[in-house]
């Protein structure tokens, strides 16, 4: 009887983990702006990112990923000398989420921009989300943009 509660257990949360996979966590984030464009290739590509756009004089790239539910998550990630800018579009909640409970406690409560929440996080950097209404107008979906500028002690490995 447990073995059947527990496989039953396992087959219902087991899709709910393996549909997160591919968001990228407060721990992704990190790894990437301590690593350069070829290493963040070979990372986005392993959690199904596909390189939409690659700019290579520019030091640019651009990633997409289409989620199930007809969402999506759009990464920019931009080389500025030593230092890896990143910005994450998307319409899934689950990514705002996982990013916003993350680094919740470092709310910068001095910064104040209409509609755009400010957190300084120690050791990484400024993260600045906006939350806007998708367009057309759907009750159900947000648009969420992800500005992650890192602290100026931090460079990309060559």
């Amino acid at each position: 009887m447990k073995l059947l509660f527990f496989a039953a257990v396992f087959t219902f949360f087991s899709p709910a983990c393996f549909g997160q996979k591919s968001l990228l966590s407060y721990d992704d984030i990190k790894y990437l702006l301590h690593n350069n464009l070829n290493q963040a290739d070979t990372f986005l590509t392993a959690k199904g990112y596909v390189i939409s756009k690659k700019d290579i004089n520019n030091k640019n790239r651009k990633y997409t990923l289409t989620l199930p539910g007809n969402t999506y998550n759009n990464i920019a990630v931009r080389l500025d000398g030593k230092r890896l800018f990143i910005e994450i579009e998307t319409d899934e909640p689950d990514q705002y989420n996982l990013i916003r409970e993350s680094i919740s406690q470092y709310l910068d409560k001095n910064t104040v921009a209409d509609g755009i929440q400010s957190y300084t996080v120690k050791d990484l950097g400024n993260i600045y989300i906006s939350v806007n209404d998708t367009a057309p107008y759907n009750p159900l979906r947000r648009d969420y943009d992800i500005n992650i500028v890192p602290d100026k002690h931090i460079t990309a490995y060559n």
